[in-house]
């Protein structure tokens, strides 16, 4: 945790921060005054433009919200600035409210002279809601501010440089101001954070305003008597910046990724062209092709090597707090050939037998250019719910465990063979990211991974008896349709599964229902007969017997073996049908991908 921190404070350096105790805020109302603190306006802004609309974005003072009544300095909601209750029930609640905005800007206007804020603060003193025109569709529940002869006095310096000093007692509780810890991040004696400033917003499952990343609101997680975000002691500079380099790495698709109820997000010391996000949540073939064609190569000179350090972690949400679920430190280097590794062990023939099929993402994706969804990796192994994965139920170490492939190299376990194979089995064939799956599975255990392996596509010398298995299945239900095209159901909606784990017990009876098919298709489509026929003997020749029992990883073959035969199937049929369709699935460099290509 120490190290996730300094790194992200270590991060803050680089970006352009907002003014200390700054964040952004939507606000839907700008109040214009005269120098006089005359009421002259209610001026809308715009944001989204959508219904509900709360408003064009600022950089606002913040300050961290609690049960107790606290005021942001001359920004607010309705309740605060003009003390107009939501709920008629909760009239006291917001006149405290209220006078707790108008304390905050008294002190600002005593503490620094600036006309601007002592205007607002002459609005404040003489405000009288009966004479005020508010307009009709003005909400307390969103956020107004003040504009004083053009400028928004939460603009100026002199408000800036007091909040960043004033704000909420310098971020501190009262209550600790005598305390001094040593900062966890910057190892100085200073007066730590009683509650971090900001929070970690963007978590999947979390709520919009934010989660506590360091917090012990409960007895259970306190240490040696230390209370809230006391039991990790952090100072307020310190607090801000790390807290605000996680938003930022968060809020920027470049360089984070939401998976299931994940999100990761990525970042090197130094600035980088590589994104390692965009690679995982959107491949583009001609990124993944040069990424693996620079790691394949062996070209590169020692002094190109980048070792600059490399970080990725990942945070979930556990109801009001953040969880960190992973960190990385590695260089960039070893990132770009793991990556590269990873979507070699990836690469598999398309469906319809394209040798360049598009890598896969983490997660799935609607791919606007070609209107279509982009199915990842992590949530084949879930069902569906109304022809989409319910990525709801996928298990949050799924994902994390894929990018620690991706990112660190090793193995996939083998529970996620089982996984993969226990849901083709529950949904009678197998998909093209489960098979890739199951072949990252099975290749992420030998030792090297070069550009060319066996497990891309149909591999006819492969006499391994669960691959020939899913072969001869895949023939046998080409001979069912060829024969019966009108046909609703096929022979793998009744014996995918048992096919695949007991063959013996079904593939006898199978080869003997497939005869009438075969005299049919002798009698009517003669060249069909011949060419299904001897596919049929080519892969029987490599079966002196039928397995009675298959292997969790000889499953895995078996669903390799169906997958490549189906791809083999459909490619020949769509060139003998569509000719020019099938030169044109073979062509177009934007539907189409294949690593080792030159």
């Amino acid at each position: 945790m120490n190290m996730l921190l300094e790194r992200l404070r270590e991060y803050s350096n680089r970006l352009d921060l907002p003014p200390t105790m700054y964040d952004k805020m939507r606000i839907k109302w700008l109040i214009d005054l005269d120098v006089k603190g005359e009421f002259l306006r209610f001026v809308p802004t715009v944001g989204t433009g959508k219904k509900n609309d709360p408003g064009k974005e600022y950089m606002a003072p913040h300050i961290g919200k609690t049960s107790e009544v606290k005021a942001r300095l001359l920004a607010e909601n309705g309740e605060y600035v003009l003390g107009i209750a939501r709920d008629p029930e909760k009239t006291q609640k917001v006149a405290e409210r209220h006078q707790a905005f108008v304390k905050e800007v008294r002190q600002c206007a005593t503490v620094t002279g600036e006309p601007a804020v002592q205007a607002v603060l002459r609005f404040l003193d003489h405000l009288n809601l009966g004479k005020l025109p508010i307009p009709k569709d003005l909400n307390p529940a969103h956020n107004l501010t003040f504009r004083v002869e053009g400028t928004l006095p939460i603009h100026l310096k002199s408000v800036q440089e007091y909040w960043s000093v004033y704000a909420g007692d310098g971020g501190h509780d009262p209550k600790s101001n005598e305390i001094y810890m040593v900062c966890l991040i910057c190892g100085e004696l200073r007066r730590p954070l009683r509650r971090l400033q900001f929070k970690i917003k963007g978590i999947p499952g979390g709520p919009p305003y934010g989660m506590a990343l360091i917090s012990a609101n409960q007895k259970a997680f306190e240490s040696y008597g230390l209370e809230e975000s006391l039991i990790a002691p952090t100072c307020r500079d310190c607090g801000e910046r790390f807290s605000k380099a996680a938003n930022a790495l968060i809020a920027d698709e470049r360089t984070h990724i939401t998976v299931g109820p994940l999100v990761y997000f990525f970042w090197a010391k130094e600035d980088q062209s590589f994104s390692v996000a965009s690679l995982l949540s959107r491949p583009e073939p001609d990124e993944v092709r040069a990424l693996i064609a620079s790691a394949f190569s062996g070209r590169r000179a020692a002094t190109e090597i980048d070792a600059t350090p490399f970080y990725a972690t990942a945070f979930s949400a556990s109801g009001g707090r953040v969880v960190v679920r992973d960190w990385l430190e590695t260089t960039v280097e070893d990132a770009k050939r793991n990556l590269a590794r990873w979507f070699q062990l990836q690469s598999i023939i398309g469906d319809w037998g394209e040798p360049d099929a598009r890598p896969f993402p983490i997660q799935g994706y609607f791919r606007r250019e070609s209107k279509y969804w982009v199915e990842g990796l992590a949530e084949c192994i879930v069902p569906k719910i109304k022809g989409r994965r319910d990525t709801q139920r996928l298990n949050p170490n799924i994902p994390k465990t894929l990018l620690q492939v991706a990112l660190k190299g090793g193995s996939l376990p083998l529970g996620l063979l089982i996984q993969t194979v226990k849901r083709i089995q529950a949904e009678q064939g197998v998909t093209r990211n489960q098979a890739a799956l199951i072949k990252m599975v099975l290749l992420s255990w030998q030792p090297d991974v070069t550009q060319e392996d066996t497990m891309h596509q149909l591999d006819p010398a492969n006499q391994n008896a669960a691959y020939l298995c899913g072969r001869l299945l895949a023939v046998l239900e080409t001979i069912q349709r060829e024969a019966i095209p009108s046909a609703k159901a096929t022979i793998i909606d009744r014996f995918f599964g048992t096919a695949s784990s007991a063959p013996a017990s079904v593939f006898g009876k199978l080869i003997r229902g497939t005869q009438p098919h075969l005299g049919k298709l002798r009698k009517e489509r003669r060249a069909t007969y011949e060419a299904l026929a001897r596919k049929l003997e080519e892969i029987q020749i490599g079966l002196c017997t039928f397995p009675k029992v298959l292997t969790l990883e000889e499953q895995g073959h078996f669903a390799l073996g169906y997958y490549h035969q189906r791809a083999s199937d459909r490619a020949e049929a769509l060139a003998r049908r569509q000719p020019d369709q099938a030169r044109k699935i073979n062509s177009e460099s934007g539907q189409t991908f294949r690593p080792g290509a030159d």
